[in-house]
């Protein structure tokens, strides 16, 4: 029986944690089985062992890829200063954004379960979510990033609260109404803390 090379191990690694991101993403942490994971990947079942110990394993890691990705495709691309928090405001709180939970953040996809993950959930998220943090803080208060890291998290508490609402109402109206006042909110919120 032919071995696999460690890169192409790490290569279905990465494509197992992808896929189940957007999968977590889109049908929660409960509802998204191994064999479905798995599937999506275009694996087996067993090929998972290969890779995670367990379920909670490889939703810590695809939390933490996730919050990455985030950070490395929307804050990290976003212009320096006030400029960029507004870019990444209004994207995210857009109805596309609303619109396509596989492909967007997990704060609003996933928050309440992972409130109630395991532990290592919990810290793949808490170190993920710093990363995205840290680029909000560092538009905030350039001078001083960590000085604006509590007003940073904060922020993203709004926004993810108000997306998962607006994800949340059957009422197209109301949910673009109010995606519309948390985007008022957010950049108000924004200005009052930060301009002189």
């Amino acid at each position: 029986m032919a071995r696999y090379t460690n890169e192409h191990k790490q290569e279905t690694r990465r494509r197992i944690v992808a896929t189940a991101g957007r999968r977590l993403k889109r049908d929660g942490i409960d509802g998204s089985g191994v064999a479905t994971l798995m599937k999506d990947a275009g694996l087996t079942n067993g090929a998972f062992y290969a890779h995670f110990d367990s379920k909670d394993d490889l939703v810590a890691e695809a939390v933490g890829d996730q919050l990455n990705t985030l950070h490395a495709s929307i804050v990290a691309l976003a212009e320096p200063g006030l400029a960029g928090l507004e870019q990444i405001i209004r994207w995210y709180l857009s109805p596309q954004h609303r619109d396509d939970p596989a492909d967007g953040c997990p704060n609003a996809a996933l928050l309440d379960e992972i409130g109630r993950g395991a532990d290592a959930i919990r810290q793949a998220y808490t170190d993920g979510v710093l990363v995205v943090i840290d680029g909000l803080a560092a538009r905030m208060a350039p001078e001083d990033p960590p000085s604006a890291r509590v007003k940073a998290l904060s922020l993203l508490g709004l926004m993810a609260g108000t997306l998962q609402l607006a994800r949340a109402l059957t009422d197209r109206q109301l949910s673009d109404q109010l995606l519309e006042q948390g985007l008022r909110n957010a950049l108000a919120l924004v200005d009052a803390e930060l301009r002189p």
